[in-house]
C-alpha cells in the first residue's frame, strides 16, 4: 500500500508547507526577510560592530531554491509528527557525509558567507547514537525562516508517526485512552460481572480509562519522557 510506503522527510515538510502557505504570500514574506537582513549586515559593517544577526544568514534571496525554504511552524509540526527534535548543529553528534559537506561549501562560496547558526532535525538518538534515519539540515535566515541545506539517510516509515501518535500531545494522549478504553469496554464480558445494570458498561469504561490514564502516565514520566509537541527543539537529555 502506498500508505505504508517510506517517505522522505524532506518531501513530507514541502507538503506540511503548502498545504499551510501560498507561493505567493512565501516569497513576499522571503523576500522581506532578504531585505531586512542584508540591511542589518550592511549596517553591522559599516559601524564594525559584530552583526546584530547572529542567528541568521544574509544570503541572497534571488540565488536560493524556494522550494527549499521553510517557516520554523512547519519544521515544528513535522518534528512532533515523527518525534523528531530540532536543535543547533553543535549537538550534533554524527559524522557528516560528504555531501553535506559539498552542500555546505557550494552555498559558502556562490553566496560569499560563512553560514552561522545551523541546525538539525533529526531523532533525539541522533544525537548520541551512531544510527539514524533521514537528518535535515537547515541554515537560518531570520524570521524563523529555515534553507534546507541538505538530507541524507534512509528514508522514514510512515509507522515512525503512527507508532509515536498517542505521545505526539496531551490532546492525542487522552483520545488514545479514550479509544483505548472504548476497545476495553466492548470486549469485556458484562454479562459476567454478575450485573444487569444499564449503566454498567458506563462504570467498565470509567474504570477502564482511568486505570489507562494513570497507569501510562505513570510509567511514561516516571522513565523521563515527555510529549513530542514539548520535545522537539529541546536540547536536554531525553531517557
Amino acid at each position: 500500500m502506498r500508505l505504508l510506503e517510506k517517505r522522505s522527510l524532506a518531501v513530507e515538510l514541502q507538503q506540511n508547507r503548502n498545504k499551510v502557505t501560498s507561493p505567493v504570500s512565501l516569497e513576499e514574506s522571503l523576500r522581506n526577510t532578504s531585505k531586512t537582513n542584508m540591511l542589518a549586515a550592511s549596517k553591522a559593517c559599516a559601524t564594525s560592530i559584530e552583526p546584530l544577526i547572529s542567528n541568521s544568514n544574509a544570503l541572497t534571496f534571488d540565488l536560493l531554491d524556494t522550494q527549499r525554504i521553510f517557516h520554523e511552524t512547519h519544521i515544528k509540526k513535522l518534528c512532533i509528527d515523527y518525534r523528531l527534535r530540532f536543535l543547533d548543529i553543535t549537538l550534533f553528534k554524527q559524522d557528516f557525509p560528504v555531501e553535506a559537506i559539498n552542500a555546505i561549501q557550494d552555498i559558502e562560496k556562490v553566496h560569499g558567507l560563512s553560514l552561522q547558526g545551523m541546525k538539525i532535525a533529526a531523532p533525539s538518538k541522533t544525537f548520541s547514537l551512531k544510527n539514524y534515519d533521514d537528518p535535515l539540515l537547515f541554515a537560518p535566515l531570520g524570521n524563523n525562516y529555515y534553507y534546507l541545506i541538505h538530507q541524507w539517510g534512509n528514508d522514514v516509515s510512515p509507522w515512525r508517526k503512527w507508532k509515536y501518535w498517542p505521545i505526539k500531545n496531551a490532546v492525542t494522549f487522552m483520545i488514545f485512552s479514550l479509544v483505548l478504553s472504548a476497545l476495553f469496554t466492548w470486549i469485556m464480558p458484562l454479562n459476567k460481572l454478575g450485573t444487569t445494570l444499564l449503566w454498567a458498561p458506563f462504570i467498565v469504561f470509567l474504570f477502564a480509562f482511568k486505570s489507562i490514564v494513570a497507569t501510562v502516565a505513570y510509567y511514561f514520566f516516571m522513565l523521563g519522557k515527555n510529549f513530542n509537541s514539548e520535545i522537539w527543539n529541546r536540547p536536554f537529555k531525553e531517557n
